[in-house]
């Protein structure tokens, strides 16, 4: 797959920032099995070009970020019978590994919710870094509603990122959230007008940008890594980020920016 191939996202790069945008308004940006095989394209790309530092995801128009699965394709499947059962997890399905199962990308992913985040929408969310939300933004997992259950995610982050009782609730029950109720519960970075959500990402984009590219990684890698480990193991564990950190140029440079008072000049190596 090539990037002219893209039907399904947009796929933009300006500077070191890597714009990736689910494409399929009239849909809710519903996520479809072409649509996964092409952000495993995207993610892939945004992976392995250096140039690249970050990435924005967010959803075309101003209905949804994502209503999650394509419920139609699947229906249609059903129907068809060459649906297949499945649990949690993408791992031989089109698009994997799909962003909720790359554990190991260290670059940071800023998601930008401009309304709907429900299902696997929202699961995407929670599976990116930083969550910049419009004050009209509703998130949601809908799944027991659908005898389904929240497999690309949901039940494992939401209950570590919420406290249980409340993430346990949400799960069994379907109730939707409000971005101002999502970032009580510490889910959710900031929540801004709709008219103001570009200048709100563009500030965390520009502040992230600020720091040291391997420093980010390396924090990115070693807090995920750490979350789940005793304190002492955390300390005495060799994070390979942290490792690439201490050995670069990078390191040497921020101290002597500040030094000399001047913008640090970051190389990412």
């Amino acid at each position: 797959m090539e990037a002219a191939d893209l039907t399904r996202v947009r796929y933009e790069k300006r500077g070191r920032v890597a714009h990736v945008t689910l494409d399929r308004p009239d849909r809710a940006n519903a996520m479809d099995l072409r649509m996964h095989e092409e952000l495993a394209f995207v993610w892939d790309d945004f992976d392995s070009d250096d140039e690249l530092w970050l990435a924005v995801l967010t959803g075309a128009g101003q209905r949804a970020f994502s209503a999650g699965q394509d419920l139609k394709e699947l229906a249609a499947s059903i129907e068809e019978g060459s649906n297949a059962p499945s649990t949690f997890g993408s791992r031989g399905k089109p698009g994997w590994p799909r962003l909720t199962e790359r554990f190991d990308l260290a670059k940071p992913v800023v998601a930008r919710v401009n309304g709907a985040a429900f299902g696997g929408g929202f699961e995407l969310a929670l599976a990116c870094d930083v969550i910049v939300a419009a004050d009209t933004a509703t998130f949601a997992l809908t799944e027991a509603k659908l005898g389904l259950t929240a497999g690309a995610g949901g039940v494992f982050r939401l209950t570590r990122q919420a406290p249980y009782r409340v993430a346990l609730g949400h799960l069994i029950s379907g109730r939707p959230m409000t971005a101002d109720r999502a970032y009580e519960l510490g889910l959710v970075n900031e929540v801004v007008p709709a008219a103001d959500l570009d200048s709100a990402v563009d500030a965390w984009v520009a502040d992230i940008l600020g720091c040291a590219p391997l420093a980010v990684r390396a924090v990115k890698q070693a807090a995920a890594a750490a979350a789940t480990m005793p304190l002492q193991q955390a300390f005495q564990t060799r994070f390979p980020w942290e490792e690439r950190r201490m050995h670069s140029e990078d390191a040497d440079e921020g101290p002597r920016a500040f030094v000399e008072k001047r913008p640090p000049r970051w190389q990412g190596r």
